[in-house]
């Protein structure tokens, strides 16, 4: 499933295409992604109205348009969006298509079809953001998280520290992959406790997340197996991974063996030696 950098990425390749664009056409497949999209919805509040921006919250992207409606996407484990020349051949898994009024198209292809698409209208709605992420946490790469922030939301719990970060009502967005990397990049091991981290660690981990995640929106995100960005290139921050996936493989830093266990359903990797 694509991370917060693999979304972002996406975010980045259509805010070059989509603001002040205006939606001229729309088509479906008419087959249910995650859940059934508002087909009729999406041909009348978008065809005519312009684009305005592109931005990101958590995992999900949004679409604001001059009308006051809200696009809300998610790509699900084999979401794409593309653009096109609307002269393009359809392919199979094509499930919806806005046809722009430069002669391009935005596709979504969704293979196994998890992806999700909402639509809102502020005018009728009120501001469905307060509703969508009124339980998300702040953005690990925003100003709202803070090392008093986290230091506030463990105090006194035992959780390990993986599964906080994980946590999308704590922090949003921070996937597997690179909470992985962070911990790595901090040098504390998964399952500490998050109650027994002081606030200079606390400050090293925040800056080691930033830094990863960063790095990895550099790289274009991560590319396992489905990702790919809006120009059907997949990303290649694989290849600096330190411990991800990296079982029996040597540590990077002091040559022992990668460890593997599951947390929380998900597969954890560490170095016993270099992460405390």
């Amino acid at each position: 499933m694509p991370e917060l950098p693999e979304v972002e990425v996406v975010r980045r390749g259509l805010t070059h295409h989509l603001p002040g664009r205006t939606i001229t056409g729309y088509q479906s497949s008419t087959k249910p992604l995650r859940r059934k999209s508002p087909d009729e919805k999406l041909r009348q509040l978008l065809v005519g109205a312009r684009i305005e921006a592109i931005r990101r919250r958590a995992k999900y992207l949004l679409i604001d348009f001059d009308n006051r409606a809200l696009l809300v996407l998610h790509l699900g484990m084999t979401g794409r969006l593309g653009m096109f020349p609307a002269t393009d051949p359809v392919l199979p898994h094509d499930h919806l298509r806005w046809r722009l009024d430069n002669g391009l198209e935005l596709r979504f292809n969704d293979t196994r079809r998890f992806g999700s698409v909402m639509l809102f209208s502020r005018q009728e709605d009120g501001d469905p953001e307060d509703i969508l992420f009124a339980d998300t946490g702040p953005e690990p790469l925003g100003p709202h998280l803070t090392v008093s922030y986290l230091l506030s939301r463990a105090h006194g719990r035992s959780m390990p520290v993986k599964q906080f970060l994980m946590d999308g009502r704590i922090v949003a967005g921070i996937g597997n992959i690179y909470a992985n990397e962070s911990l790595f990049a901090a040098g504390i091991r998964p399952t500490r406790p998050v109650g027994t981290i002081g606030r200079r660690r606390w400050q090293r981990l925040l800056d080691r997340i930033r830094a990863t995640l960063n790095r990895a929106i550099a790289c274009g995100g991560s590319t396992i197996s489905d990702f790919f960005g809006t120009t059907g290139e997949g990303g290649y921050f694989q290849v600096h991974f330190s411990v991800y996936g990296k079982a029996d493989q040597p540590c990077p830093r002091c040559q022992s063996p990668i460890q593997s266990l599951r947390l929380g359903g998900r597969s954890t990797f560490f170095c016993r030696h270099c992460q405390r």
